[in-house]
């Protein structure tokens, strides 16, 4: 039976410290059927450097690039998502590493006609990319409504069927990957984990993701003025956000 593409898009700004690293972790993957686009965001450091010497060696991988920073993350993944050419569609950033059996593991999940989400746990790593341990747990499903509650689809684990939702592009605000993933789901499908762990995810200190407060006014935005659930409805689900938040922090 002839396997289904993945194309796996990874913007890259200034990453070169990390990203061999990254685009050796989907080199060494089990599942042989994908294609990496790597989209440089204008990097002023070696990063482009890298990434053609390995587009030199595996027709697999393709290089785009900008010739000026486009600012957030959300333009170049487009521009990833709008050239890939397989029926999944997958994220790693340019500093995180995958395991070896990570697609293979999430790609025999679509088999269930309602899945049009597949995702996993993952570890945290330091910038030195020293491990602790760390892991980062999530239900085994997630429901449109469940995903108000909070996103528990981490971005770097994250791969969706372009066969049953088409082509699904992110919206150029704060949290992206999460208004992403709501949009998917809203359409009445579901998101499914593998109960493993398959990634690796570096927490930079200069890394959004670490702005915690800043999350709770971007996810109250996509309530608002994404999803438009009413601000009674949103008040209700930023309250799941908040607590999850206190418990991070204590």
């Amino acid at each position: 039976m002839a396997m289904d593409m993945v194309s796996v898009i990874m913007p890259v700004y200034n990453s070169g410290r990390f990203i061999e690293d990254s685009i050796l972790s989907v080199i060494s993957q089990t599942y042989s059927c994908w294609e990496l686009i790597v989209v440089d965001d204008g990097s002023t450091d070696n990063s482009k450097d890298i990434v053609e010497q390995y587009v030199k060696k595996d027709s697999r991988i393709h290089l785009l690039q900008n010739y000026k920073p486009l600012g957030i993350p959300a333009i170049p993944r487009n521009i990833g998502i709008q050239q890939a050419k397989g029926r999944f569609i997958a994220f790693l950033d340019s500093d995180d590493i995958w395991f070896p059996t990570k697609l293979e593991q999430q790609v025999r999940l679509f088999n269930h006609k309602k899945t049009a989400i597949v995702f996993s746990n993952y570890e945290k790593m330091n910038e030195e990319g020293l491990r602790a341990g760390r892991i980062i747990k999530a239900p085994d499903t997630a429901s449109y409504e469940c995903l108000l509650k909070g996103n528990v689809i981490g971005n770097l684990t994250g791969i969706y069927d372009v066969a049953k939702v088409g082509k699904v592009l992110f919206r150029p605000i704060h949290h992206e990957d999460y208004a992403l993933w709501l949009s998917i789901l809203k359409k009445g499908f579901i998101a499914r984990n593998t109960n493993t762990v398959t990634a690796l995810y570096r927490v930079r200190k200069a890394s959004v993701s670490s702005r915690k407060l800043a999350v709770l006014s971007w996810q109250w935005n996509i309530y608002m003025n994404v999803e438009k659930i009413g601000i009674i409805k949103s008040a209700y689900y930023i309250n799941y956000a908040c607590r999850a938040l206190h418990k991070k922090l204590i």
